[in-house]
């Protein structure tokens, strides 16, 4: 004999172009606007949960050396003078 699945309810507002479009693609797949949102958010979850992988330089290799500027900005207290002024 298989279990019965615990369900619990979830009450959202949302907007009405939001509301609009999950009615639509619930037609389309002859389904509920609920299985929608659940399928939607079992898809974000899924994708949230893998997490990165490299160092921080591996995730923001695009935008080192982006800018320019003195190379010794972190260190030197000489770039200080003025700011806050």
């Amino acid at each position: 004999m298989r279990r019965a699945r615990r369900v619990r309810s979830l009450s959202l507002k949302l907007p009405e172009a939001l509301d609009s479009q999950i009615a639509a693609i619930a037609r389309q797949r002859c389904s509920s606007k609920s299985e929608v949102a659940r399928r939607a958010l079992d898809a974000y979850l899924a994708d949230a949960a893998i997490p990165r992988q490299g160092s921080a330089l591996d995730l923001a290799g695009d935008f080192v050396g982006a800018l320019e500027g003195p190379g010794d900005l972190s260190y030197n207290a000489e770039h200080m003078n003025g700011y806050g002024e």
